[in-house]
């Protein structure tokens, strides 16, 4: 019987995850070790530059959260950007926000160690470090960012350690990332807390105004990541959690919360399962993008949102045979997610990001770190719900998953794909969870996603070939605006899921759109 497990969307991530279990380390440690070895081999989409959130789970015990977001820097203020309508998304002006990943990292390990001897920081970076120093193949995903950036990134000073000679770079070669090595090897013998106070703060804070931002040393020496209490909401099949602002968690929850009452509506089809979602989405992204902003200028509780009261009127807004008008703006950003089950039955959901592919660009040259461009989605106009200003967090896509269903299976769930992160969770969680499907079929199975990602800008619904077979006529009869893209098409998340049974037998599964494994031991 399998007791534990690791899912991730790149194999090798995978594999470190599922090593630390399989050597007696807590589902937080083997995080950790996955979480340095994506950001090596996965450097397009995540890195200790970025972001991160993370949702805990002992048995037994409520949920806690971890807000390991980048709060704006003390200098990244309007006047900054004085003359400009947006702040860029790209370049030194587009690092404005502190990296709360390491810290992240650190903050969950304080808690790991609370449940048993820890395993030390050499051990959990040991593999990430080997491959920044003997390199990484590149995938497809990594030879398709590298296209898709090098236009805007190519000339950005220090960028070239993600090009192959200037060029971009080709699936099946070796990059090499020998800065980024010492920078792991300098965390695992002085501490995660050399990040912000010691001489890799020193060297970034440095590196990072000569390149234009307006992060500085203070900047490293107040940033902290902060324990949350996560939003929950109870349905007919459980209790579902996810983070609060500034994710986008809320709309995660009420799109199953609504799907909990309205898919007796559908006659049990795929296609009328997807149409549901679909409008469920319509209203999550509505309430969505009233309120969501920094925790400290919220005008309501998110919690008030998943109430009987507010689920109804929203459901009242949904029809079963035809689609809402749309679009609303639409909310983008890449990242990576992964999830962990260890021995003790203690669960992570986990998710980084640098927000764009590659981020801001902007490549320390000291440390070969590169840093997040989450904070060009503040805005500059005054009075906007993201108003930018100095030490606040800017809205995040980024939204890892939990639930604890009412026949004792424990699932840790969750995607990348900005926009399509609440959808792809929604479309998996009620493939398995309602309509009975194994779970890698629920993952692997067509896919939707309405509005944009991956830096598109439209805002109709997509939908793969292989599910557009069953929905097409159907979606446009209700009234959907549709474009049919590939079938097993990247842009519709990297999803994953472990589950564990009231038995303490464990299943994980990972996404084919992705370069990832799923391990189970």
């Amino acid at each position: 019987m399998s007791n534990i497990a690791f899912t991730a969307p790149h194999h090798e991530a995978a594999k470190a995850g599922q090593t630390i279990l399989e050597q007696g380390g807590t589902a937080i440690e083997a995080m950790v070790a996955a979480a340095a070895t994506i950001a090596v081999v996965y450097p397009h989409m995540n890195g200790l530059g970025g972001d991160g959130f993370w949702l805990i789970s002992e048995p037994g015990k409520a949920p806690i959260g971890i807000d390991a977001s980048g709060t704006a820097a003390q200098a990244a203020t309007r006047e900054f950007y004085h003359g400009q309508d947006v702040i860029p998304t790209r370049g030194g002006q587009a690092a404005l926000t502190m990296a709360g990943a390491v810290a992240g990292w650190q903050k969950a390990l304080d808690i790991s160690a609370t449940w048993q001897a820890p395993k030390t920081l050499c051990e959990l970076l040991d593999n990430a470090i080997n491959h920044a120093q003997n390199g990484i193949t590149v995938t497809k995903s990594l030879q398709s960012a590298s296209r898709k950036v090098h236009a805007d990134l190519a000339t950005l000073a220090n960028f070239s350690q993600f090009l192959d000679q200037g060029e971009t770079l080709t699936q099946g070669k070796t990059l090499t990332l020998p800065r980024l090595a010492n920078t792991l090897k300098r965390l695992a013998t002085s501490g995660l807390d050399d990040f912000y106070h010691g001489e890799i703060s020193e060297r970034l804070a440095a590196d990072l105004e000569a390149a234009g931002s307006p992060i500085r040393l203070e900047d490293f020496h107040n940033y902290r990541a902060e324990a949350v209490t996560p939003l929950s909401v109870k349905t007919s099949v459980g209790t579902l959690y996810n983070l609060p602002a500034p994710t986008q968690g809320i709309a995660s929850l009420i799109i199953l919360a609504l799907y909990d009452r309205i898919h007796p509506l559908g006659n049990g089809s795929d296609v009328d399962m997807a149409h549901l979602l679909i409008e469920a989405t319509k209203q999550a992204f509505i309430a969505r993008n009233e309120y969501v902003t920094d925790p400290s200028r919220l005008t309501t509780d998110l919690q008030e949102l998943l109430s009987d009261v507010n689920l109804a009127k929203m459901t009242k807004a949904i029809k079963a045979d035809t689609a809402q008008p749309w679009p609303h703006p639409a909310k983008h950003g890449d990242t990576i997610w992964m999830g962990a089950c260890d021995s003790e039955g203690r669960i992570v959901s986990y998710i980084q990001s640098l927000y764009w592919e590659f981020g801001s660009g902007v490549v320390s040259p000291s440390t070969g770190i590169v840093w997040s461009n989450r904070g060009s989605s503040f805005s500059l106009e005054a009075g906007h719900l993201q108003e930018l200003k100095p030490h606040l967090t800017p809205f995040h896509t980024l939204n890892p998953a939990f639930a604890e269903l009412s026949d004792g299976r424990r699932i840790s769930y969750g995607t990348m794909g900005g926009e399509g992160q609440p959808q792809t969770q929604a479309a998996l969680f009620s493939r398995y969870v309602y309509h009975k499907l194994p779970l890698e079929k629920a993952i692997s199975e067509g896919r939707w996603l309405l509005g944009r990602t991956w830096g598109d800008v439209s805002h109709n619904l997509k939908i793969e070939a292989d599910f557009a077979q069953q929905a097409e006529s159907i979606f446009t009869q209700r009234g959907h605006d549709l474009v049919i893209v590939d079938a097993c098409n990247e842009l519709m998340g990297h999803a994953g899921a472990v589950v564990q049974h009231q038995d303490g037998e464990v299943d994980a599964a990972t996404d084919p759109r992705s370069d990832g494994a799923a391990l189970c031991s």
